[in-house]
C-alpha cells in the first residue's frame, strides 16, 4: 500500500501544471526520501507508515491541483505535519523529511 501511495503522489507531481520545474524536482527528491524512511517504519509499525504516506498523498494533492482551496491545503499540510508527532526522537530523519515536505509544500505560494 505504501509504496502505491508514493508512487501516486509521484504521478501527482509529474502531472502538476503549476509547478516550477525547480519546485518539481525538490519534492521528487524529497517523495524519494520519504520512500526510503517510511520503509523501515512500516516494518515496526506499518499501520503508522500508511498513515504518514496517506497525509503526503492528500497534501501533494491539495497543493499541486490547479483549482487550489488554501483552507484545504493548509489543513492537509497540518494533518501531514501531526502525523509524525511523537516521532522525533525514535525516527528523527523520517520527521524531518516530512516536515520538508510540508515546508515546501507551504511555500508554493498558498
Amino acid at each position: 500500500m505504501i509504496d502505491d501511495t508514493i508512487a501516486k503522489i509521484q504521478q501527482q507531481l509529474r502531472e502538476a501544471s503549476n509547478l516550477s520545474p525547480d519546485k518539481r524536482a525538490e519534492l521528487q527528491d524529497l517523495i524519494a526520501q520519504l520512500r526510503t524512511e517510511i520503509s523501515g517504519l512500516r516494518e515496526v509499525d506499518p499501520d503508522r507508515a500508511d498513515s504518514i504516506a496517506a497525509f503526503a498523498k492528500v497534501s501533494a494533492l491539495e497543493a499541486t491541483r490547479p483549482d487550489q482551496q488554501p483552507d484545504a491545503t493548509k489543513t492537509a499540510i497540518d494533518d501531514l505535519q501531526s502525523s509524525v508527532t511523537g516521532f522525533e526522537a525514535a525516527h528523527p530523519k523520517l520527521t524531518a523529511v516530512v516536515n520538508r515536505i510540508a515546508s515546501t509544500l507551504s511555500n508554493l505560494g498558498i
